[in-house]
């Protein structure tokens, strides 16, 4: 054979086995191994060993790395397959496709016996191992998916948290002060429950009777009223009981405001008991036990109201009555009284103290009656200077509205005419005391010109046989 016959037939080798490999059509595993046996010994030649062209070697190593890649891939599929056979597994995607790569559950860790992971009841979207039955669990109010509407049924309360003790204050203080204007204790029992007082149900009598000192007489008759309505209620009776002897104790302080706080206490005291708002035995407890001069003041004047009222089961005037609540004969007579005593003494503020504490501003145009009729009957210049002295100081400080100063001065422009009968002067009078309130300002001019006029004496004519005609 020739030299140049040997590269020839080398060349036509390579270019055959160029195109082996990398053949496009099916061709099987082992048909690919045999044609690479063959072009590995077209290589060597039939002559032994000879030295490979750097072209040659490189053919040869990709040869031998893309039949180890195909041996691979061979045996790993083959292995997967046996697998899902023996589970019983339904065949999935082809073994060497790339689809059933993306789905293979098996770790690629190294580890383990290449199972799938966590049984298969793991994975996005799954809800635990097929056939695995849970069983009932508590719902746990802090789970996110947690749904109280899902629970079944459900009650709903108001929750109304216990009130502290300065709210407390801020609360119920508006409550005992309109109860001062209105006096239903049924709206303030209503407002009470809305609260929750907890503990401190005892602080609402307490409160009520601090505010009553600071009051008037009719305030302090309307919180014994309360006080009687909330037992058993809002309130028990030991809750009053606790207040009371909560206030013994506070007596050196509210003496300080309240100088006669020890007496009206010990009233309070009084009329609770009898009203059984507080207990029977209530004054038994203290005794010998006070150190207080105050609080041993406050317990005796209870305990004598007490036995001076003993065959009575309510001490209802302890307070006095009420002025709304005053028979009219009573508030005239007090009037009269008030009238006579400010004549005596010309003491114009004492008049207005004993005013203010009739409490019935409604009826004051009877004052300015009363005042007006004295004036009328009296002698003298100075009852209409005091008179005069007085209304002025009433209508300025605003105790006498202009209502009731024109209502009774016009009840003695409609009575004048009988008023005359016994009080022949009266006329005169009335126009001198008229003429002096209107320039002291008390009156209106309307008013002083609606004042009747004395009857004018007339003479007649001559064959009246000179007679005057009245």
């Amino acid at each position: 054979m020739s030299a140049s016959a040997v590269p020839a037939a080398s060349a036509a080798e390579l270019g055959a086995a160029d195109r082996a490999p990398f053949a496009t059509g099916p061709c099987p595993g082992g048909a690919e191994e045999e044609e690479e046996e063959d072009g590995d010994e077209a290589l060597l030649g039939g002559g032994g060993p000879r030295a490979w062209t750097p072209q040659e070697k490189l053919l040869h190593e990709a040869r031998l790395k893309a039949k180890a890649k195909r041996r691979l891939r061979r045996t790993s599929s083959r292995d997967s397959a046996r697998e899902s056979l023996s589970e019983g597994a339904e065949p999935g995607a082809e073994p060497g496709s790339p689809k059933g790569k993306a789905h293979d559950r098996k770790s690629r860790m190294g580890k383990g016996r290449g199972l799938p992971k966590k049984g298969g009841a793991g994975g996005k979207g799954v809800w635990g191992a097929p056939g695995v039955v849970y069983g009932y669990q508590e719902p746990d109010a802090r789970d996110p998916n947690y749904d109280e509407v899902a629970q079944g049924d459900t009650v709903y309360a108001t929750v109304v948290p216990e009130l502290e003790e300065g709210e407390l204050e801020k609360n119920v203080q508006p409550m005992v002060l309109e109860y001062f204007e209105h006096g239903d204790t049924s709206e303030v029992m209503e407002l009470l429950r809305g609260l929750n007082l907890g503990s401190r149900k005892h602080a609402v009598p307490s409160l009520a009777v601090a505010l009553a000192l600071e009051g008037k007489a009719s305030h302090r008759e309307l919180t014994s009223r309360l006080l009687s309505d909330l037992v058993g209620r809002v309130v028990t009776a030991e809750d009053i009981a606790w207040a009371f002897d909560k206030m013994l104790r506070d007596l050196p302080d509210l003496i300080l405001d309240t100088p006669e706080a020890p007496q009206m206490l010990g009233q309070f005291i009084a009329r609770a008991v009898a009203d059984h708002a507080l207990p029977l035995d209530f004054l038994e407890r203290y005794k010998g036990r006070v150190d207080c001069e105050h609080a041993r003041a406050a317990l005796d004047r209870a305990a004598v109201l007490l036995r001076i009222k003993r065959d009575v089961n309510r001490l209802d005037n302890v307070w006095g009555v009420g002025g709304g609540q005053r028979p009219v004969k009573h508030l005239i007579k007090e009037m009269n009284l008030l009238l006579r005593e400010y004549l005596l003494s010309g003491e114009v503020a004492e008049a207005e103290h004993c005013l203010r504490e009739l409490e019935v501003p409604h009826f004051h145009h009877e004052l300015v009656y009363e005042a007006l009729l004295m004036v009328l009957e009296g002698s003298g210049e100075a009852p209409v200077t005091m008179m005069v002295t007085l209304l002025k100081v009433l209508w300025e400080t605003g105790l006498v509205t202009l209502d009731q100063m024109n209502r009774g001065f016009q009840r003695v422009y409609e009575e004048l005419g009988d008023i005359s009968l016994d009080v022949p002067q009266a006329q005169g009078v009335l126009e001198r005391l008229v003429e002096r309130c209107f320039e002291a300002g008390v009156i209106t001019r309307a008013l002083r010109d609606a004042c009747p006029a004395r009857g004018r004496k007339r003479f007649v004519s001559e064959g009246d046989g000179g007679q005057i005609k009245q």
